[in-house]
Order: C-alpha cells, then sequence, then structure tokens
C-alpha cells in the first residue's frame, strides 16, 4: 500500500501543515508588532503634544489665573499701564466675527460643492475645483491686503446705502469706519470657503449613485434628489466640514488684525471696530514687558485654545448624534 511520504518520525501531512502555518504566523507577528507599535507610539505623541500645550499654557498664565479668577472671563477693561485686564471684548470679537463668516461662507460653500459634485460638466468642474484649491493656498497676509485696500473702501461706499434701509436697527448703525467686525467676517468668509466646499464636495461625493438613482426613479426631481436624498444622507461629514471652518475662523490672525480695527469694544453694530483674542495677541505679544501683561496675554491664548476645544466637542458630538439618527432610520 502505497504510503505519504513524511519529513520526521511521526510526522502526519495536517502536523506539518499547522507547523507551517504556525511558523507563518510567527514571522507575519513581528511587522504587526512592530507596526502596531510606531502607530501607538504616534498616537502617544500626539497626546503628548497635546497635553504639553495645556500644560504649558495654564502654567505661564498661572500668575494672570489666580490674581483675576472668573473675572479675567467677565471684564471688559484691558488697561495695560494700571495692570487691569478682562478678556470679554476679545471673546466677542473672535465669536462675532466668526459667525458673520459663517453665515456667509456656509451658504456659498455648500452652493459651489453641490454645483461641483452634482451639476457641473467635467470641462467646468475641474477648472472650478483647481480655484477653489487655489484660494486655499493663498497666505492670510494677502487677503488682509486685499481687504485694506479693495474691501475696506467698497464697505465704506456701500455702508451709507445700507443704512438708508436698515440703520434703524442696531446692528447696522455706526459711521463708516471701513474697518469693522463685519470686514474681518467677509474675510473670514472668504478664508473658510475653500475649506468648506472641499471637504462638503468629498462628503456628497461619497453618497451612493443608487440612491440619486433610485429618487429619480421615483419621479423626483433634480433639486428634489439634492436637498431630499443626497444632502441627508452624509449630513454629518457636512457638519464636520463647516466646524472645521469654524475652527479656522476662530485661530485666524493676521488677515483679521488688518481689517477688524483693533479695538477692545463690545457693540451691536457689524460696523463698529472690535478685536479677536488672536488680534490681541498678535498686536500686543512683543510689547508685554511686564510678567503680568504677559501672564494676561497667554491666558487669552489658553481661553482661545479652551473655545476652539470646546467647539470641536460640541461638532463630535453633534455628529455622533446625526449618525445615530441616520443609523435608526
Amino acid at each position: 500500500m502505497h504510503q505519504l511520504p513524511s519529513k520526521g518520525k511521526g510526522a502526519t501531512p495536517s502536523a506539518l501543515s499547522r507547523s507551517k502555518m504556525h511558523e507563518t504566523l510567527l514571522v507575519g507577528s513581528v511587522p504587526d508588532r512592530v507596526f502596531k507599535f510606531v502607530t501607538a507610539t504616534a498616537a502617544v505623541v500626539v497626546l503628548g503634544l497635546v497635553s504639553m500645550i495645556v500644560f504649558q499654557l495654564t502654567t505661564k498664565s498661572w500668575e494672570s489665573i489666580t490674581r483675576y479668577g472668573l473675572a479675567f472671563i467677565t471684564s471688559d477693561m484691558w488697561d495695560p499701564v494700571f495692570h487691569e485686564y478682562g478678556a470679554l471684548p476679545f471673546i466677542f470679537g473672535t465669536v462675532a466675527s466668526s459667525i458673520i463668516g459663517l453665515l456667509i461662507a456656509v451658504p456659498a460653500s455648500l452652493g459651489v460643492a453641490i454645483f461641483l459634485s452634482e451639476l457641473a460638466q467635467k470641462r467646468i468642474r475641474r477648472p472650478v475645483t483647481f480655484l477653489v484649491e487655489v484660494l486655499a493656498s493663498i497666505p492670510s497676509v494677502i487677503y488682509g491686503l486685499w481687504g485694506v485696500f479693495v474691501l475696506i473702501p467698497l464697505i465704506r461706499s456701500v455702508q451709507p446705502f445700507i443704512q438708508t434701509r436698515l440703520g434703524f436697527l442696531p446692528f447696522f448703525q455706526g459711521p463708516p469706519f471701513g474697518y469693522s467686525l463685519f470686514t474681518a467676517g467677509v474675510i473670514l468668509a472668504i478664508m473658510i470657503i475653500p475649506t468648506i466646499t472641499s471637504l462638503s464636495r468629498d462628503a456628497l461625493n461619497a453618497v451612493p449613485n443608487h440612491q440619486r438613482e433610485a429618487s429619480l426613479a421615483l419621479g423626483a426631481t433634480r433639486w428634489e434628489t439634492i436637498w431630499n436624498v443626497v444632502l441627508p444622507y452624509n449630513k454629518s461629514g457636512i457638519i464636520g466640514a463647516i466646524m472645521l471652518g469654524l475652527g479656522r475662523a476662530l485661530g485666524e490672525t493676521m488677515a483679521v488684525t488688518m481689517v477688524i480695527g483693533n479695538q477692545p469694544e463690545i457693540s451691536m453694530s457689524i460696523f463698529m471696530p472690535a478685536q479677536t483674542m488672536a488680534s490681541l495677541i498678535a498686536n500686543e505679544f512683543n510689547e508685554a514687558t511686564e510678567a503680568i501683561h504677559l501672564s494676561a496675554l497667554i491666558e487669552i491664548g489658553f481661553l482661545l485654545f479652551l473655545v476652539t476645544l470646546t467647539l470641536n466637542i460640541i461638532a463630535k458630538l453633534l455628529m455622533i448624534r446625526v449618525r445615530g439618527k441616520g443609523a435608526h432610520r
């Protein structure tokens, strides 16, 4: 009777195959372990960097934190001569200018993203996409120069026309300075449109084509398909794009510094000068000779970090909630 050859005493084919499989797993596990170690190290480094930033901001601003406490956030006084520091005007300027920028940028960005992903022909889509990417690569100081020489004179000429019709509202009152909260909001809108547009377009392109085809097969128009099917399908991606744009708006420094007017004031009018936390640090950091002044500026930076972190957490929770609702449908 023919017998299968064996490579050792008492060896069987099943035992040999198990041995070879075990050796393969041992050899393959070494690269896997190395890859896992490298990726885990990268994650720990990121966490370490964030922790280091928080630690440095906390320790460097500790003198201001202990001296002013919560009054630092609620006070509207900023007087380096008498060492009276309050962050409220700068928090207001940062949040208000970012909200104005979002109100302008979100409709425009979604419109461009919908056009590129759903309506534009290929010969039009490529140059428009390229121009959007070019906008994202322009340095912020160029936006600031454009704002000073083009946008500010334009707003000065348009503001009286707006006030003749809406001047009874406190939001549109004030002299035509040109350097204002509204100007900063327009600059921020132009700067974050490429970010929101690119990420929203990617979110819309991720929608499966059978969703569109099913809606059109049921008799829906192209507009109804976009509004009722495409946009709701990936709302979390669009929300994430908007929040990333908001994050850039909150931290933008040079362009806003050049057009906002840099006055620590809180006003209902969008045509009045204001100042953001980032612009304050840019303007006064090199001139801070007193320890308490430097500590107050670093606390301003710490507050900006906390505001950005809080908004990112809210955005993440909102995205999780939207995904949860979509999963239960």
